[in-house]
């Protein structure tokens, strides 16, 4: 798995990149024969007041795995986060294989298979700064671009999850119809599908 490792106003030294290097592929063993990589951010606590850690796991195609956490030091900050990732890597292993195995033989099939599965790009418009925007108007920060996976309900829900996002676009496989899976204010899901012409 391709790890990497990085700091924004923060040093990351030799020690730090050798724990989260073997704990994060000591995850990767235990869950998948193989996963694709992992961007590890460190950064400055609030109030430049301790540490945060962010880690972003790419498992398979279309699949991305995301957890953060704070600590007064790095290694505490890190092991807080990389545990959020193996307690979801556990609650979702054995589905989450399933879909792997799935999604494989479907691309080897159509000969689409190449071994990649990143496909992700990430566009930042405007630093967030103290001016404000007009209401009417708020600036836009930064955009993702990301193919829209295809998943069954219950599979985006999962991958809600997973990605630590409050709303998922899919392409729903029972009716291949787009549907978007959200966060609600009292932590329930809700689910949107568009209304159907009616003939």
């Amino acid at each position: 798995m391709d790890i990497r490792v990085s700091g924004h106003q923060v040093e990351t030294g030799d020690a730090l990149k050798t724990l989260v290097t073997d704990r994060l592929q000591g995850i990767s063993d235990k869950y998948f024969a193989r996963a694709l990589s992992s961007q590890i951010t460190f950064g400055k606590g609030p109030h430049d007041n301790g540490f945060t850690c962010d880690i972003v796991m790419h498992v398979m195609q279309g699949l991305v795995l995301k957890a953060t956490n704070k600590g007064m030091e790095a290694n505490g900050a890190f092991d807080g986060a990389a545990d959020r990732i193996d307690k979801q890597l556990r609650r979702y292993v054995s589905r989450l294989k399933d879909r792997q195995a799935g999604v494989v033989s479907a691309l080897a099939e159509n000969g689409a298979y190449d071994g990649g599965f990143d496909n992700a790009g990430y566009t930042l418009f405007q630093e967030a700064g103290d001016e404000e925007a007009p209401v009417e108007a708020p600036l836009i920060i930064a955009e993702t671009r990301v193919d829209v996976p295809e998943a069954t309900v219950s599979d985006a829900v999962m991958m809600l999850d997973l990605r630590h996002t409050n709303a998922l676009l899919f392409r729903n496989t029972a009716t291949g119809v787009h549907n978007m899976v959200y966060r609600r204010g009292d932590g329930t899901i809700g689910w949107v599908e568009p209304n159907r012409a009616q003939a």
